[in-house]
């Protein structure tokens, strides 16, 4: 990599800061050409707060441009300032000013990435409330994924709808993409068209077959229980997947499905009979991977111009600014990214 790696610290009153804080204490040499885009004063309390009674050095460097970082030493916290320098944000607090720092530090990182100083993202949790109570521009995005893809479309000078993106979970025996993302139970039904999944099955086959190197085994779960069962509980698979699926193949992509949902997860456990699965909506293909790990899970973004992956979880405000938070899920989000980069 001849770029450094951006992480964004996430919500200063989560535990985004403490978990980077502790990846540099504990990993240094998988953080090395590694940076934070976020604030200095926030990650020197979060490093005072995983450092505790140790006697590991832990500084932080404030940077001034990206490259400096592939010159910091190990256990040491390169930090460009990336938002107006913040007062001490209460731990485990939903607040405005949080939400458009952690904000304010994705969309500095996309256009690092954008303009190539950067060689990819690694997004610490944000607070979905947190960033809708900052108001405008973030107020419209529902996550890390809509905003990414907003700035994204900006600087390609394409409208959104002409950049599609999806969201993929994995870990060391599941991936899983989803078909639709953060929307309503209702709305994700909705979603449920020939159109919008050979476009996620199109993106699959492309993505991760990249990532892979060889061609992709997708299997394509259904809707409804048992995938309809011919029709008896909703029409949607005859209708909307199965057509889907057909198109697919016949372009060449090796999809097959939909299967009933409750046991395709099971055929892809370990990549022996397929190498990742199209979920119909977001709790139907995250449960799966986050029961298998949720400290190994990483949420990658599949269709954008530059690689971005974040830890399989949220702020945890419940154990914020304790120490308690493990950084498992972010150095895997890392390796995953250095992975891609490849």
């Amino acid at each position: 990599m001849n770029q450094p790696l951006v992480i964004t610290m996430g919500d200063p009153a989560g535990i985004g800061p403490e978990i980077i804080a502790k990846a540099f204490r504990d990993v240094p040499e998988q953080m090395r050409g590694a940076f934070v885009a976020g604030d200095v004063a926030t990650l020197r309390r979060a490093a005072d707060i995983v450092q505790g009674g140790s006697q590991v050095s832990l500084p932080v460097a404030e940077i001034e441009r990206p490259a400096d970082a592939l010159r910091a030493p190990p256990r040491c916290i390169p930090v460009l300032q990336a938002v107006p320098r913040l007062a001490p944000v209460p731990f485990g607090q939903v607040s405005a000013l949080a939400g458009q720092a952690a904000g304010d530090c994705v969309f500095w990182a996309a256009r690092a990435a954008l303009r190539g100083e950067v060689s990819a993202i690694v997004t610490a949790p944000l607070h979905k409330e947190a960033l809708a109570a900052a108001g405008a521009p973030y107020a419209r995005y529902p996550g890390h994924t809509e905003l990414l893809q907003a700035v994204a479309a900006e600087h390609l000078g394409v409208p959104v709808a002409e950049l599609p993106v999806r969201m993929m979970l994995a870990n060391g025996e599941l991936r899983t993409v989803l078909a639709s993302i953060h929307v309503s139970l209702r709305d994700a039904i909705e979603s449920v068209t020939t159109s919008n999944i050979l476009q996620t099955l199109r993106i699959t086959h492309q993505s991760v077959g990249a990532t892979l190197q060889k061609p992709v085994r997708i299997a394509v779960a259904g809707l409804n229980p048992h995938a309809g069962e011919g029709g008896l509980f909703g029409r949607e698979e005859i209708e909307a997947i199965a057509p889907a699926v057909a198109q697919a193949r016949a372009e060449g992509i090796d999809a097959r499905g939909p299967f009933a949902p409750d046991t395709v997860f099971m055929r892809a456990r370990g990549f022996v009979e397929f190498d990742v699965v199209v979920a119909m909506h977001h709790d139907q293909g995250l449960i799966p991977v986050k029961y298998l790990g949720v400290e190994q899970g990483v949420n990658v973004t599949l269709g954008l111009p530059f690689v971005r992956t974040s830890p399989d979880h949220g702020t945890a405000f419940d154990i914020a600014g304790t120490g308690r938070a493990a950084a498992l899920s972010l150095l895997a989000a890392v390796r995953m990214a250095r992975q891609l980069c490849q």
